[in-house]
């Protein structure tokens, strides 16, 4: 391979990259000096094949979670009946069904969603070693610090919409009906049991803010200002 020559007649050379542990005055900072290690390019074809492996990786997961689930699926159901004995009602007599699947729809949201939050650890591990390569030092530490403050303030939050937000909620949704004179002396299973599950993930995920905001911080991506 022949080097290009410039107008004198000289062959020119190709500029080096400056190094990261240069602290020469006045040079520019380089997007390698917050990467520790050596870096190297990988082929596009290459990052879809880790993608395709990391998809596959996460569904066999997922799979296995759910098998994990089933045995506990009864006493997920149980757990969420106490929303309504705090809000008066039995729910042996309360809760019915008007299908004959109904019941087999139930236990398959309740396993799903199970799975999901037994897996969900894993699953990041499995994405965070398709990721990490691509990302500085900086960037590693800052998604490793915030994922042990992530899964603390999820449950966190979990923890408090079945404890307090969901038999609230339970009771206010019953006067509602009360004050507009409507007798609701049965409930539904299946919309009763998408309601709790929905409305737990709900508070999981909005205490996830504090820590998205404090990543975006570190990451130099929003400021206070």
């Amino acid at each position: 391979m022949t080097r290009g020559k410039d107008q004198t007649g000289e062959p020119t050379r190709r500029a080096r990259p400056p190094d990261p542990g240069d602290k020469t005055p006045g040079r520019i900072r380089d997007w390698r000096d917050d990467y520790e290690g050596d870096y190297c390019v990988k082929p596009f074809v290459e990052h879809l094949e880790d993608l395709r492996r990391t998809i596959i990786w996460c569904a066999g997961l997922l799979v296995v979670g759910m098998i994990a689930a089933v045995p506990l699926t009864p006493w997920v159901v149980e757990l969420l009946k106490f929303p309504l004995r705090k809000a008066g009602m039995d729910p042996d007599l309360s809760l019915q069904t008007i299908g004959v699947a109904t019941g087999f729809s139930v236990a398959m949201r309740v396993i799903f969603w199970g799975g999901m939050l037994l897996a969900f650890p894993f699953m990041l591990l499995a994405i965070a070693h398709f990721v990490f390569p691509g990302l500085t030092g900086r960037e590693r530490r800052a998604l490793t610090r915030g994922a042990g403050f992530a899964a603390v303030l999820f449950a966190a939050g979990v923890g408090m919409g079945y404890c307090m937000t969901l038999p609230v909620a339970v009771e206010m949704l019953f006067r509602v009906n009360t004050w507009l004179h409507i007798k609701c002396e049965l409930v539904e299973l299946s919309e009763y049991i998408g309601f709790a599950l929905k409305l737990l993930l709900a508070f999981g995920i909005a205490f996830e803010l504090p820590v998205v905001v404090l990543l975006l911080g570190s990451l130099g991506i929003v400021s206070s200002e």
